[in-house]
C-alpha cells in the first residue's frame, strides 16, 4: 500500500468543499474512504447509541459519534524524509472531530517538509444520532462568561479522557512497532493537538506511563497551569488574543519555564479559534513556519542529532 505523501484520493475529495458550505451552517456529508486508516483495536464507547456520522461546517469534514480509534500515516517523498515522525490530534470539543483543517491537511504539510504524521482518530463522547438533533444542541443557548474572572481563561469541563488517553498510546505503540517500516526514529516523536486535541496532547504528557514524546504543539488548548513532569519534553505552542481560550492567560507556559523545559509560545494578535493552518488575512497564519522552524533549530529535523 503506497502511503506516501496523502493518505488517498477520496481525502482530497473531502476536502474540496462546495460553495455553499463555506459557512457555519451544518450540513450532512457522506463518510469519505479512509483505506490507509489502521485500526488501534482499543475498543468502543460504552452507552454509545449512534453510529459514526459525518458532516460539514466552514466547509471542513468533521466526523462524530466515532467509537473505533484509527491511526491514518502521511508518509513524506523518501528523498524528503528525515526520520522525525509527528501525531497529529484534531479537535472538536471530545465531541466531534475536525478532520480536515485540523487532522489530514496539517498532515500533509508536515509530510511535504519530510516529517511522518500520523493523524489519530480518537474516541469520542456521545452526541445525538440525528444531524437535526445535533444541530439544535450544537446551537442551544449558552450562558455568557460573564463569571470569568478578569484575566482568565474560562476552564473546560472536566471529562473522561481515558478513552482517549489509551487511543493516543495505541497510536504511539503502532509507530514504535513499525518505526522501521514507516522510516521513523523513536527519539525524535512528538505531538501536537489542536483545541481538544490539545488538550489531549497535555494530558498524555502529563499522565502516560508509555509515550516517550520528543516535543509537544498544543495549539490553541487551554492556557490553566499545570504540575509538570520531571520528564515533560520541550514544547511549542500557540493561541491568538482573540480565541475564548485565551482570556489574558499564560498559566500552562509559566508552569513549563518554571520547570526548567524548554518553551515557546507564539501569541498572535487575532486568528479567533479553529483556525488550523490559517485563516485569510490573520496574524496566526504564520505559525505553521514557526513550528517547523522551532524543529529544525531543537535539531529534531536532524538525523544525525541522535535525538
Amino acid at each position: 500500500m503506497n502511503l506516501t505523501r496523502t493518505a488517498s484520493l477520496a481525502l482530497s475529495l473531502a476536502l474540496t468543499a462546495p460553495a455553499i458550505a463555506q459557512d457555519g451552517t451544518i450540513y450532512p456529508l457522506d463518510a469519505p474512504a479512509e483505506p490507509n486508516a489502521i485500526l488501534l483495536g482499543t475498543g468502543g464507547v460504552e452507552d454509545q447509541p449512534a453510529s459514526e456520522s459525518w458532516f460539514r461546517q466552514w466547509g471542513d469534514p468533521m466526523a462524530r459519534n466515532i467509537t473505533t480509534a484509527t491511526l491514518t500515516p502521511f508518509l513524506p517523498d523518501p528523498d524528503k524524509a528525515n526520520g522525525a515522525a509527528v501525531i497529529v490530534a484534531p479537535g472538536g470539543g471530545f465531541r466531534w472531530l475536525s478532520l480536515g483543517n485540523e487532522g489530514w491537511e496539517v498532515a500533509e504539510a508536515l509530510a511535504e517538509q519530510g516529517v511522518a504524521a500520523f493523524v489519530l482518530k480518537y474516541r469520542l463522547h456521545p452526541t445525538p444520532e440525528s444531524l437535526d438533533d445535533f444541530r439544535d444542541w450544537m446551537n442551544r443557548p449558552r450562558p455568557a462568561p460573564s463569571d470569568t474572572a478578569q484575566g482568565a481563561a474560562p476552564r473546560p469541563p472536566q471529562r473522561d479522557l481515558s478513552n482517549q488517553l489509551e487511543d493516543a498510546e495505541a497510536a504511539y505503540a503502532m509507530i514504535a512497532d513499525r518505526a522501521d517500516e514507516w522510516g521513523v526514529d523513536m527519539d525524535r516523536v512528538g505531538m501536537i493537538g489542536f483545541s481538544a486535541g490539545a488538550g489531549l496532547t497535555m494530558h498524555a504528557t502529563l499522565h502516560s506511563e508509555t509515550m516517550d514524546l520528543a516535543f509537544i504543539g498544543p495549539i490553541y488548548g487551554g492556557m490553566g497551569p499545570v504540575d509538570v513532569p520531571e520528564d515533560a519534553p520541550p514544547m511549542f505552542t500557540a493561541i491568538a488574543t482573540d480565541d475564548f481560550l485565551f482570556g489574558g492567560q499564560f498559566g500552562v507556559v509559566e508552569s513549563w519555564y518554571a520547570a526548567g523545559v524548554p518553551v515557546e509560545l507564539h501569541l498572535y494578535q487575532n486568528g479567533g479559534h479553529g483556525f488550523g493552518l490559517g485563516n485569510p488575512d490573520r496574524t496566526s497564519n504564520r505559525w505553521f513556519d514557526a513550528f517547523m522552524y522551532w524543529l529544525e533549530v531543537n535539531d529534531f529535523l536532524d538525523a544525525t542529532s541522535g535525538g
